[in-house]
C-alpha cells in the first residue's frame, strides 16, 4: 500500500520523513536544560575604567561614609550634652560681666557642674558646641547661679540664659532717713560701687526690700529707691480726697514722714493722718514729737542715749512744729506706701490729739481736757515699766 493516500497527506500514525538534507540530532532534557557554553559577560564600556569617574566614587564613598560618622558624633554629643550632670550637691557659681563661652565652661567645670572624665577636655568641647548648636553664645547673662544636683549641660546653659540667678536683699525700712538708709547701703557687702557723693533730698527715697543679683551696684540700688518713690507719690496724689489742706505732692510727703515717725502700726496711720489734718484745717500747730528730734539732730538721727529735755521742746528750729505754726519745711524722714495713703485719704474723725497707751499704740482723743486725762495715765503706765525694769535689772544684778 503507498504511505500516501489520495488526498496527499500523510497517514494517521505514521511519521514524516526529515526533509533532505537535515540531519536531526538527538538530545536529552538534561542537554536542553543545561546549555553546554556560557555566554561571556559584557565588556565594560571605556567610560567605566576612566580616572576621574574612579576618583569621584571614591570620593562619594568617602562622603557618605563621613556622613555617616558625623551623625553618629552629633547624636552621642546630644546624648552627652542633655544627660544627668555629675553635681551631686547644689554648687554656687559667679560668672563674671564679659565671660566668653569657654571662660564660662572652664568654671564651670572647675566648681563640678560639668564633668571632665576623661581629663581631655571632651565635655568641655561638648558644652561650648551644644551653646553654639543652640545659637546661645551671645546670650549668656552674668550673675551668680546656684546649679542643683545632676543638672545637665542643657540645663545649665538654659539657667545661664536666663540670667535668673541668686537675688540677694537690701531692707530699708519705713522711717528711716537719707542718711540712714545709706549708711545701711554702704554696710551691704555684696552691693558694689560708690553712693553718690551727695544725699538725695530727705523723703525721695522709697522705703521697701530690694532683691538683686551679685554685681548690682549700690548706685543702682538708689536709683530704684528715686524711681519707686517718685512713681508711687504721682499715683497716691492723683487718688487724694478733696479738701485736704496739702497743696502739692511735696507737702504730702513731709507730712507722711511725720506720719511714719508717730507711730508704726499700719492700723493707726489713717487716724493719726486725721489728727494732723484736723489741726492743719484749724490752724493750730502740730506739736509733733519726731519734729523736735530732727530739727535738733538731723538725718543722723538721736543718740539712743539722749533723752528729750523740757527744753527742747521750746528751743526754735525750722522744724519743731511746736514752735512753728505749720508744716517743717521739707520731710523728716522717707515715708512707706501706707504713710503716703494715710494721707491721701485720712481717717473721718474730729480727733485733735492722742498718746501713746502703752501697748505699742495709741489713745485719741477730741479735747484737751480728754487728752490730758490720756496723758496721765500714760505717765502712770510710764512710771510702772521704769520701777519693773529697774527691779529686773537689781535681780539680774544679784542673781549674778
Amino acid at each position: 500500500m503507498s504511505d500516501i493516500d489520495s488526498t496527499g497527506n500523510g497517514q494517521f500514525g505514521r511519521r514524516d520523513r526529515a526533509p533532505s538534507g537535515d540531519t536531526a540530532t538527538p538530545k536529552s532534557p538534561m542537554d536542553v536544560l543545561e546549555p553546554k557554553e556560557v555566554p561571556p559577560p559584557p565588556k565594560r564600556s571605556k567610560s567605566s575604567r576612566h580616572g576621574f569617574v574612579v576618583l569621584l566614587n571614591f570620593v562619594m564613598s568617602g562622603l557618605v561614609f563621613a556622613t555617616l560618622v558625623l551623625c553618629g558624633i552629633v547624636l552621642i554629643g546630644k546624648s552627652v550634652f542633655e544627660k544627668e550632670g555629675p553635681l551631686q550637691t547644689a554648687q554656687t557659681v559667679l560668672i563674671e560681666e564679659g565671660s566668653s563661652v569657654a571662660q564660662i565652661s572652664s568654671k564651670l567645670i572647675a566648681n563640678g557642674v560639668i564633668g571632665d572624665e576623661f581629663g581631655i577636655g571632651i565635655n568641655d568641647l561638648i558644652f561650648r558646641l551644644g551653646v553654639r548648636a543652640h545659637r546661645s553664645q551671645t546670650s549668656l547673662k552674668a550673675g551668680e547661679y546656684l546649679f542643683k544636683p545632676g543638672m545637665s549641660m542643657y540645663e545649665v546653659m538654659e539657667t545661664i540664659r536666663s540670667g535668673k540667678g541668686i537675688l540677694h536683699k537690701v531692707s530699708l525700712p519705713e522711717g528711716l532717713t537719707v542718711f540712714q538708709m545709706f549708711k545701711r547701703i554702704e554696710e551691704n557687702e555684696i552691693l558694689e560701687g560708690d553712693l553718690p557723693e551727695e544725699l538725695p533730698p530727705e523723703g525721695s527715697l522709697m522705703p521697701d526690700t530690694y532683691p538683686f543679683q551679685r554685681g548690682t551696684t549700690r548706685m543702682e540700688i538708689v536709683e530704684r529707691m528715686t524711681k519707686a518713690q517718685n512713681e508711687f507719690l504721682q499715683s497716691v496724689w492723683e487718688r487724694r480726697i478733696d479738701g485736704l489742706p496739702i497743696k502739692t505732692p511735696e507737702e504730702m510727703v513731709i507730712l507722711a514722714s511725720i506720719v511714719e515717725k508717730e507711730t508704726g502700726r499700719a492700723d493707726e496711720r489713717p487716724r493719726v493722718a486725721s489728727v494732723f489734718i484736723n489741726r492743719l484745717n484749724l490752724g493750730m500747730r502740730l506739736q509733733s514729737d519726731p519734729t523736735i528730734i530732727y530739727g535738733l539732730f538731723g538725718g543722723e538721727g538721736k543718740p539712743k542715749d539722749r533723752p528729750i529735755y523740757k527744753s527742747d521742746i521750746e528751743k526754735e528750729t525750722p522744724y519743731n512744729t511746736y514752735t512753728i505754726p505749720a508744716l517743717p519745711p521739707g520731710p523728716i524722714a522717707n515715708p512707706g506706701r501706707a504713710a503716703l495713703e494715710a494721707v491721701a485719704n485720712p481717717s473721718r474723725t474730729d480727733d485733735l490729739f492722742f498718746v501713746a497707751n502703752g501697748t505699742g499704740g495709741h489713745v485719741f482723743a477730741k479735747t484737751l481736757e480728754e487728752h490730758n486725762r490720756n496723758v496721765a495715765r500714760w505717765r502712770a503706765i510710764e512710771k510702772q515699766l521704769k520701777e519693773e525694769a529697774a527691779e529686773a535689772e537689781e535681780e539680774q544684778e544679784t542673781s549674778q
